[in-house]
């Protein structure tokens, strides 16, 4: 029991460490940092959505630094490939017996820390080139199977898909992602201190704070913590009450066209301990689901026609659903 306290509390300093590293390049954003933190500890992925130049891409370059974590960045435009992200099998002529092989060149989907720049600049069949790598940690080229260095953790940017040249993430894709994260405008004083920063150009000195296996060791204890039948009742009464079949409320049947599925719920629940531990707690609470549920049901909620005429959005629908589903029953 002491050392899983002990171990709580080094998650919890952690969290603080990384989050003052981050600060040295970016300013403000705590809430976007604490969450992608989260989707790291969990071992899942985190899509960040937001306009064009919120320092995204910045964000997970610095953040790979500090975990110290190979990294890779993918820019995702119309002509891109899947094999440009997966990698291809090339002929290379044996130097001594002068014989031909096909030899596996990994691409960028190999690495700790993988940076999907703009994945909805790319058309469907090339973001899909995603799906076995974020769900199995592997790549199959002609039918054999390449393993992915761990920890794996895609973090995809995204603008919103009102701007032109973007196509929308598949249902099937969208639901390999943990969480979504959605990236606002800084505060006046906060771009003020931004525009500081970017012309004085001072040289930054970030340090290195986690590896691999420590992560890897986080990941395995989170996984660990027990949570009780309360939150759990809470969590499957929540997510089963985002579908128009399974809940008795008007609002929900009148404005979504199909909700979330049984992977958000144990994502709610892996979230919530992650959550929990980053805090230095053993407990995970109800207050840690209601806190990160927007996160994880967003991009799996799908607005009808009705919501969309009456400007009505899925976040609107999940805050409003977080108020009326009670905590019993």
């Amino acid at each position: 029991m002491e050392e899983e306290i002990l171990k709580l509390e080094e998650i919890g300093n952690l969290k603080k460490e990384i989050i003052s590293e981050m600060h040295k390049i970016i300013v403000g954003q705590d809430d976007a940092l604490e969450k992608m933190l989260i989707c790291l500890f969990s071992g899942g992925h985190c899509l960040l959505i937001g306009v064009p130049g919120l320092a995204k891409t910045l964000m997970v370059k610095t953040l790979s630094h500090i975990l110290d974590l190979s990294f890779k960045r993918i820019q995702f435009t119309p002509d891109l490939m899947p094999s440009d992200i997966t990698g291809i099998e090339v002929i290379q002529e044996n130097s001594v017996s002068f014989k031909r092989n096909l030899e596996f060149i990994p691409g960028p989907v190999f690495a700790n820390l993988v940076l999907s720049d703009e994945i909805n600049r790319a058309p469907p069949k090339t973001q899909s080139a995603l799906l076995e790598a974020m769900q199995e940690y592997q790549v199959t080229i002609r039918g054999e199977i390449h393993k992915i260095p761990i920890p794996f953790f895609v973090i995809a940017t995204q603008n919103p898909i009102e701007l032109e040249g973007t196509y929308p993430l598949p249902e099937a894709q969208l639901d390999r992602f943990m969480m979504s994260i959605y990236l606002t405008y800084p505060s006046s004083n906060e771009e003020k201190k931004i525009a500081s920063i970017n012309t004085i150009d001072i040289e930054k000195n970030i340090k290195k704070i986690l590896n691999s296996e420590k992560i890897i060791s986080f990941q395995s204890f989170i996984k660990q913590i027990p949570v009780s039948d309360y939150v759990l009742d809470y969590t499957v009464r929540l997510t089963r009450n985002t579908r128009p079949s399974d809940t008795q409320f008007t609002f929900i049947k009148e404005n979504i066209s199909w909700g979330a599925g049984p992977r958000a719920c144990q994502y709610l629940v892996l979230a919530a301990k992650t959550k929990a531990a980053l805090s230095g707690q053993a407990n995970v609470s109800v207050s840690d689901i209601k806190d990160i549920s927007e996160n994880i049901f967003r991009h799996r909620i799908f607005v009808n026609f009705n919501a969309e005429a009456s400007g009505i959005n899925s976040a609107e629908i999940i805050k409003r659903l977080i108020k009326e589903v009670p905590e019993t029953l």
